[in-house]
Order: structure tokens, then sequence, then C-alpha cells
């Protein structure tokens, strides 16, 4: 297990590409799921996707009010609700803007054995699951601010959202890479 370094380039190539479904899950597949855990918890997040460390496939990790989901090839549907909040991305450090996302849904996926499960995600783990999987088809939180001009810099040091969902955290100035609201 190993923190891997965070693209922190919104344009870059590995988190504007779409990541290809896992077809086999084994070892490397599981060693890859350790790393974005480690990562995602050293940045700190609530949840990384694949392509933010440079792997083009469809894995996301989530852990959200001490649950932690390993998730390959997820699939959202029956969404249902909407509410505009803030979110940042862990790929787009210090930058905030209003996001609005479905307060419902159902996961699908796979799990790190490879077992099917299927679970309905509300509030902001809704909100981390439809992030992280818009990483995988490339799409980034930015893209999904109707208002461009409502997108605001944040000082790392200020207290804010969570990286990736909605845990209150100090940022740490000199962390360079220290994710804003990344749900």
């Amino acid at each position: 297990m190993a923190v891997r370094p965070i693209i922190t380039n919104p344009e870059a190539p590995e988190v504007r590409g779409r990541a290809k479904r896992v077809s086999r899950i084994d070892d490397t597949i599981r060693a890859i799921l350790d790393d974005m855990v480690d990562t995602m918890r050293d940045a700190p997040g609530v949840g990384l996707a694949a392509p933010q460390i440079g792997v083009p496939l469809r894995l996301i990790v989530v852990e959200y009010e001490k649950q932690l989901f390993h998730v390959v090839n997820p699939e959202l549907s029956k969404m249902t609700g909407a509410e505009t909040d803030e979110e940042g991305c862990l790929s787009v450090p210090n930058w905030q803007g209003p996001v609005t996302r479905a307060t419902s849904l159902l996961v699908k996926g796979r799990d790190r054995a490879g077992r099917e499960f299927r679970f309905t995600a509300e509030g902001w783990l809704a909100r981390i699951f439809q992030h992280e999987c818009d990483h995988l088809d490339g799409t980034l939180f930015v893209d999904r601010v109707t208002d461009r001009a409502a997108i605001h810099w944040v000082d790392a040091d200020e207290a804010v959202e969570d990286a990736e969902g909605g845990k209150r955290r100090r940022k740490q100035a000199s962390a360079a890479t220290t994710p804003v609201n990344d749900p």
C-alpha cells in the first residue's frame, strides 16, 4: 500500500479521459484500491477515483461516516431530488463552486472481492458518489458549475468542507495539493 501523487492539473489528459471497465478483479486491482484508500486518507479526502492517480480504470473509493466503499465499475441510477452545494476537488485544489446534484440514488458495482452489490445513497454520500463517478467519464466539478463566476479560491489554511465530502477540517497552508471539497 502506498500514497500516490494526485494529478492536480484539471486539464491533464489522465483526468479528462473516459476510464475503462475492469474486466477482472485480481490482486493488481486490489493493490490499486488499497493505494487509492491510502492516497485519499493522506490528502485528506472522502473519495477518490482512479484517474486522479493516473490509472484509467473504473475504480472509486469512498469513505464517509466511518463507512469505506471500494467500488469497481460503479453505476448510478434512480437519481431523485436536487440540491446545490459547494464542491471542490483533489485535482483542482483550493477552488470551490456550487454544483447541483441528486439527493438520492442507487449505487451498483462490485466490491474488492468481486461480489456485486447495490444500495441507496442519500445526501452527502450521494453527492460524493456522483462526484467520483464523474471523474470516470472525465468530468470535473468545474464542468458542472452553471455560473463560472461562482467558482472561487479558498485559502488552504481556512476551515472548509472536506475535500471529498462534508467533514470539516482545517487545511494546512503548506500543502500545495490540499483538497477543498471533492465529493
